[in-house]
């Protein structure tokens, strides 16, 4: 493995940050995910919104703050949000208006905590393949570069520098690939994600709002 890597040249050296960098995104990325897709949205969506037509709105709020993600952290936000204003007899509209805000804003950051260091895997998989041509390159200019002071056509020489780069490209595809592929997995998790919180949202909202006119 070592001799290879050595074979194909100086390359291989930003290949091998790639991979490494590639690698532990993923990892990163698969714990977290795992961990969230452990987490019942759906029972927590539908708790949350019995215990606000039950007037429960304490112990949403502690459902809420004891179950982890990114659902429950924006739910959370709304919770707290319609706890605060709706002490001060605060219209349904304006009720609706704060909480959706609120919970709008805050989305984007567990959003963000969602996508996070996807781009790196993103950037790995458009960068790998290009590393991978610039050793073919560099790899065939060895390759002449070695027949030219030769004087004439030396098998041996031409072929240290076309494996040299055919190492690099194949080097650079495979790295491609270990970060493209997940790389569209984990978004298709977080748009999933991203969709569940809107629900999310447009659910507390229409509850919030029909309460509050109720209670007028």
């Amino acid at each position: 493995m070592i001799e290879t890597l050595i074979k194909g040249g100086i390359v291989m050296v930003p290949l091998l940050l790639c991979s490494i960098a590639a690698m532990a995104v993923l990892i990163d990325r698969y714990l977290a995910f795992r961990e969230n897709g452990k987490i019942d949205t759906r029972s927590l969506r539908s708790n949350v919104l019995r215990l606000v037509r039950e007037n429960r709105i304490a112990e949403a709020i502690q459902l809420c703050a004891n179950t982890p993600g990114p659902v429950s952290a924006v739910i959370l936000v709304g919770l707290q949000t319609y706890e605060k204003y709706s002490a001060l007899n605060e219209s349904a509209d304006s009720l609706r208006l704060m909480v959706g805000d609120a919970m709008n804003d805050y989305s984007l950051h567990a959003t963000s905590a969602v996508e996070k260091r996807l781009g790196v895997l993103n950037t790995v998989g458009n960068a790998a393949p290009l590393f991978g041509m610039t050793g073919t390159v560099t790899g065939m200019i060895t390759s002449f570069e070695a027949m030219a002071a030769s004087g004439g056509v030396d098998s041996a020489l031409a072929a240290q520098g076309i494996s040299e780069a055919l190492i690099t490209t194949a080097a650079g595809l495979v790295i491609a690939l270990m970060a493209v592929l997940p790389y569209q997995w984990f978004s298709s998790r977080a748009n999933e994600i991203d969709l569940e919180i809107q629900e999310g949202i447009t659910e507390l909202i229409d509850v919030i709002t029909v309460k509050s006119r109720l209670a007028k």
